[in-house]
């Protein structure tokens, strides 16, 4: 269950049904300079959430606040210039790939947010019910909810589309914060069907560009690591371009009492990421063999190329 409400100056999303926790909408984002008017609001809603939760930027990762704080980590690429990340940060086997995709006509280009380009994502998006052995979250949706989403924080964002005969086949919306140290991938995704070509590797590539046009100092693909989870297929395409461990302070200020037992508990983290990795990868395993033999897949998809 998810809702939004405002706060302040702030958007919160709140998400969970017997634990509703809160945290800024799109967090990679957006920061808090001062927690605690955000924090004196939630209070005084009469449905509360139970925690809300909120992390640091990459500008300063040394805790400052005395709340109940996790390390928290994300993936980075830190950018000075196109040529350095080409020539010092990746290995040959990243950069052939890369190349890759221009022998195969991919073509790599700003777009503007338009119809068009909605259209070309809404065909991305129902291309496959599941990738990486799960089902595809973004798998049905029509041309009105992608374009509702996809226009958010369009004052802030970059759109790069992988193009081949004037075909959308990759994309990724990059959204810088406020104070433009660090852009989010916050939709990085290409076609199966094009696997062959490389395309989000380009797309890589090109945000490392974008970034370094506009004096951005760091590239964030999400998480490094999940959980327990120290390496997967992602992290190791993360790896093979360049991406970095970057661990910063996340913090949980409990709302309700129910949400203070539940941090004690350790019960504002997933179920599977409490469990042991090899039993965590064993049910993920199955996971991926059951949908796929659902839909009839003999060979699970990634959703990035390696």
């Amino acid at each position: 269950m998810k809702q939004s409400i405002q706060v302040g100056d702030r958007e919160i999303r709140i998400t969970g049904g017997r634990l509703r926790i809160a945290r800024i909408d799109a967090e990679l984002y957006r920061f808090l300079s001062d927690p605690e008017p955000v924090i004196a609001g939630l209070r005084m809603l009469s449905h509360r959430p139970d925690i809300f939760t909120f992390t640091q930027s990459l500008a300063d990762t040394t805790p400052h606040y005395s709340y109940r704080m996790e390390w928290d980590n994300l993936a980075v690429i830190p950018v000075t210039t196109f040529e350095d990340w080409w020539q010092k940060q990746i290995s040959s086997v990243p950069r052939n790939r890369m190349r890759q995709a221009g022998k195969r006509g991919v073509i790599l280009r700003e777009a503007p947010f338009s119809e068009d380009l909605v259209r070309g994502i809404c065909k991305i998006y129902n291309e496959a019910p599941v990738r990486q052995g799960r089902p595809f979250p973004h798998f049905g949706k029509d041309y009105e909810l992608v374009y509702r989403e996809e226009a958010t924080f369009l004052d802030s964002s970059v759109f790069i589309g992988a193009y081949l005969e004037d075909e959308l086949i990759g994309f990724v919306k990059l959204v810088m914060d406020e104070n433009r140290n660090q852009a989010g991938m916050m939709n990085v995704l290409s076609m199966i069907r094009h696997r062959d070509k490389a395309p989000t590797n380009a797309l890589v590539a090109e945000s490392v560009r974008a970034c370094a046009n506009r004096a951005i100092s760091n590239l964030i693909y999400w998480r490094f690591a999940h959980g327990k989870r120290d390496r997967d297929s992602v992290s190791d395409f993360k790896t093979n371009c360049g991406f970095k461990r970057v661990d910063l302070p996340r913090y949980y200020v409990p709302l309700t009492a129910w949400g203070e037992v539940a941090l004690r508990l350790g019960l504002h983290h997933r179920f599977v990421d409490r469990l042991p990795e090899s039993v965590g990868e064993k049910l993920r395993e199955l996971r991926s063999r059951w949908y796929n033999r659902k839909n009839r897949i003999e060979t699970p998809f990634a959703q990035v190329s390696s």
